[in-house]
């Protein structure tokens, strides 16, 4: 493990995770425990033998352990207690993110269940009252539910849950207004988003 010789915090810290692609194979496993073949496809761009390295690193560091998934005898990646606890820190970085996102993807590869960490992340830190409500999301192929409770934000693969109302937009705006960097009044007005049932429950959530 590579070193930098220095007795700080920060400095150790970055001994551990500071590598290329480290940070995103944790995030990759904040949202949910993978097996390699599901880290393959949710990590566009890495290659195989480095994503072998780096969880081998990680594994040894103790943020990530393996262990049989419950169905089946499938070995899965999963955060351990300590590497759960990137889940703060790499949430204020994705808060941070917010003025290099306004630009849009530009052609960078997205896949969807990445906002399942990012909208909550975002909207945590604008959203003070809070009542309970399940909004979809229509971003593509596969639906996704944000569900707002007091204690916090969920956003995940649809489940079948009643909703309230469903949000249709491209995730970039999604994001945009979960980060308070575009506001829905101005979506709806340029056709940035579309809204299907109670406009009034959207509105709880994002126009904070």
């Amino acid at each position: 493990m590579r070193s930098y010789g220095q007795y700080c915090g920060l400095a150790r810290s970055l001994e551990v995770v500071g590598d290329r692609w480290n940070l995103l194979i944790v995030r990759q496993l904040l949202i949910a425990p993978a097996r390699y073949r599901d880290l393959i496809d949710g990590l566009p761009g890495i290659a195989t033998n480095l994503l072998t390295d780096r969880l081998r690193d990680l594994e040894t560091a103790g943020v990530v352990e393996r262990r049989l998934a419950k169905v089946g005898s499938v070995v899965e990646y999963a955060l351990t207690p300590w590497g759960a606890e990137l889940r703060q820190p790499i949430e204020s970085l994705i808060r941070w993110s917010t003025p290099l996102m306004v630009r849009g993807p530009e052609g960078d590869a997205f896949r969807p269940e990445w906002l399942a960490l990012a909208v909550p992340a975002l909207l945590d830190a604008r959203v003070q009252r809070r009542s309970s409500a399940t909004i979809g999301l229509d971003i593509g192929d596969r639906p996704f539910h944000l569900h707002a409770t007091s204690s916090g934000f969920e956003v995940g693969a649809h489940d079948g849950r009643a909703l309230d109302a469903t949000v249709r937009a491209d995730p970039s705006y999604i994001l945009a207004l979960a980060a308070g960097a575009l506001t829905l009044s101005d979506a709806r007005t340029l056709g940035l988003v579309e809204i299907d049932g109670d406009e009034s429950v959207v509105r709880t959530v994002f126009a904070a």
